[in-house]
């Protein structure tokens, strides 16, 4: 058991980053992990913040000297600069930069998915923007969090699917929206007697504008949601099961409050370290 720590969006904000760790208990010299602490980042390093280059060499030093205990994600701003990447960003990382995001994909040191079980037995699926009904059936409905880790993990097809801006139901784990493609077919999926079998834990976009808290989601998924307005967290119950939202919304100048999402005496349920990856 450990405490799992994860970490929404960061988007180029290394002073951010680094104040989260030490709030969870990392040394300032070095900001070595405890050692019952894992943490899982959710992707979105880079873009936006001003200093997306600390950020990865901050990253990379955990994945080099802590792969145990650093569950590095991807994101769709990161993907940008993998193997077939599409760039849509218009202020492109360094060329060294976007060589490190590669390599660590490369070695298997970044993955699409993790699972962790609660200490209450919730089984959780983080990924960086969720899994849709649509791709939780192309993976034949695995029905444990781990397993649907496993099997996007094997599937680096998918991080290529969305980003347009029409609703997608199909659209893939780096690109979904959390309201009308995510939580919406999943409520809709249970209401006609579906099954929902774990729960979700997700970056990329909120349900709600944080800055003026007003919503930016169907009525009927505001109607199953609560806000922690500090922490920048939205939790939506769906037939039993919890999505949680915990992008901060940084934006360029990084969020005044938030924080990780903290899972004291958690067990992750996925690998730790470098993996294996089938190509393309």
């Amino acid at each position: 058991m450990a405490t799992v720590v994860v970490i929404g969006d960061v988007g180029g904000h290394a002073e951010q980053l680094r104040r989260a760790l030490l709030e969870v208990g990392a040394h300032e010299a070095g900001l070595a992990l405890p050692d019952d602490v894992i943490v899982v980042q959710v992707g979105d390093l880079v873009d936006r913040g001003p200093d997306s280059t600390g950020v990865l060499a901050l990253v990379d030093g955990y994945l080099q000297n802590r792969p145990d205990r650093w569950i590095q994600l991807v994101g769709n701003h990161d993907a940008q600069y993998l193997p077939d990447g599409v760039p849509f960003w218009p202020e492109p990382v360094s060329p060294d930069d976007a060589s490190m995001l590669t390599s660590w994909w490369e070695q298997g040191r970044m993955d699409v998915a993790a699972a962790v079980r609660t200490a209450d037995g919730d089984d959780l699926l983080i990924t960086h923007a969720g899994l849709t009904v649509g791709c939780w059936r192309e993976l034949g409905e695995p029905m444990t969090a781990a397993s649907a880790a496993r099997l996007l993990n094997g599937r680096p097809d998918l991080i290529r699917r969305g980003g347009s801006l029409a609703v997608d139901r199909m659209a893939g784990p780096l690109w979904a929206e959390t309201g009308w493609e995510l939580v919406e077919p999943w409520m809709d999926h249970h209401h006609a007697g579906g099954f929902v079998p774990f729960g979700q834990v997700h970056g990329h976009s909120a349900l709600v504008r944080y800055e003026d808290r007003t919503w930016r989601s169907p009525g009927r998924v505001r109607q199953r949601a609560t806000v922690d307005w500090e922490a920048r967290h939205v939790r939506v119950r769906v037939g039993g099961r919890v999505f949680t939202g915990i992008d901060p919304k940084h934006g360029r100048y990084g969020a005044p409050t938030w924080r990780p999402l903290v899972l004291p005496g958690a067990e992750l349920l996925t690998p730790v370290g470098a993996t294996a990856r089938p190509t393309d």
